[in-house]
């Protein structure tokens, strides 16, 4: 399975709880309508204060999508307009990786 990962710093002049209210009421729900996505889960820290990051977006493809076409349809192109909303898009950073569960349920 391919995963898109992105490490999210939130933009100046947001408190970590702004943002991670943000995140998850206004932008999240934009992910369901991006092409060739199973799943999408977002990660917060549990002490904001001592993480380098904000939080953790994952993306769930199948093997063989391709990321820039996830982002480049209609809903791609909305989900990443939003993020000037709410992240510092320069700060963060992006994994694309193929994932293989070693062991346990997926």
């Amino acid at each position: 399975m391919r995963k898109f990962v992105n490490l999210l710093v939130r933009q100046d002049g947001l408190s970590h709880e702004e943002f991670v209210d943000y995140w998850l009421n206004e932008h999240a729900p934009l992910a369901e309508s991006l092409p060739g996505v199973r799943k999408y889960a977002t990660s917060v820290p549990t002490d904001p204060e001592k993480a380098t990051y904000d939080g953790i977006a994952e993306l769930y493809l199948e093997a063989d999508t391709n990321v820039a076409d996830v982002f480049a349809s209609e809903a791609g192109q909305r989900i990443q307009a939003d993020t000037k909303n709410f992240l510092d898009d320069d700060a963060g950073e992006v994994l694309v990786v193929d994932e293989t569960v070693q062991f346990g349920d997926d």
